[in-house]
């Protein structure tokens, strides 16, 4: 058996991941491994493990992977950043505001407000078919698809993972638990993709719920609320700063338009720590 692994449980607006640092030990993660340690019963429980690795290159401060409960790796996560960002500086990692984190999708920069709430650039969405992926013949504002007889209008972009967006009159009656996993594995994309139901309150305030691909619905989901908040300004319906309401907690974000970044800003929580045996 090897030695026990010791990790960190935090949340962001209720969306929880297990840390691990694994930058001195030999840890290859298998689907089974994840499942185990992400299962509410019988282990740790999470919605994603961050493993901090060491970087690839001088120009970043830290390297971090994505596990899925399903064992799938995840490219992105909004809040998942923010609780590596608020982890790595405890850990005596650190001291700068800004740190530049490198993940799979390119570098990262993680800015620290105060002791908990930290601010993230989630990069520039992409829009392109090809990029998100997303199996249409040309890029659009709107997309149109079916379920089961019914029309289904939405947005979709990459956030650093592929994005479906509808908008809803009500997100508590959004047929969620049908429509999330029916289109999460749509042949619409061969990635498959987070699926976001968004409610406009007003003009600076929107409701969320996302499933998440490889996860199932979380309580929150930061690049989920920076793709409905880019839905949402491209539509004329939200301003460029506005507020993402989650059944977690709340974010704040920014997007000014085309060839600008998304700013994400929230709260993170340290949880608890401990061990966990590691066969």
């Amino acid at each position: 058996m090897n030695a026990p692994i010791k990790f960190h449980k935090m949340h962001g607006a209720g969306n929880d991941f297990v840390l691990i640092d694994a930058r001195q030990r030999d840890l290859s993660p298998t689907p089974e491994w994840a499942a185990a340690i992400a299962d509410r019963r019988f282990g740790i429980g999470c919605d994603q493990i961050m493993i901090l690795r060491q970087p690839r290159s001088a120009e970043h401060l830290v390297r971090y992977e994505i596990w899925n409960p399903d064992g799938s790796r995840a490219a992105q996560c909004g809040n998942g950043a923010r609780c590596f960002a608020r982890f790595v500086r405890e850990q005596g990692l650190t001291e700068l505001d800004i740190i530049p984190v490198e993940t799979n999708t390119g570098l990262l920069k993680l800015e620290a407000i105060d002791a908990s709430r930290y601010r993230v650039d989630m990069g520039i969405p992409l829009f392109e078919p090809a990029e998100i992926p997303l199996r249409v013949e040309k890029r659009q504002d709107l997309y149109q698809t079916d379920y089961e007889g019914r029309e289904i209008t939405f947005s979709a972009m990459s956030i650093g993972n592929p994005h479906m967006v509808i908008q809803v009159d009500d997100v508590d009656a959004a047929g969620i638990e049908t429509l999330g996993p029916y289109f999460e594995t749509s042949l619409l994309f061969p990635e498959r993709a987070n699926i976001g139901f968004m409610q406009i309150l007003g003009r600076d305030a929107f409701k969320l719920r996302v499933y998440e691909r490889g996860v199932g619905e979380t309580r929150a989901c930061g690049s989920g609320a920076c793709a409905a908040m880019v839905a949402g300004v491209q539509l004329g319906l939200l301003e460029p700063v506005a507020k993402a309401i989650l059944s977690g907690g709340e974010l704040k974000l920014e997007w000014q338009g085309d060839a600008n970044p998304v700013m994400m800003t929230g709260e993170t929580v340290m949880v608890y720590q401990g061990e966990i045996d590691y066969e």
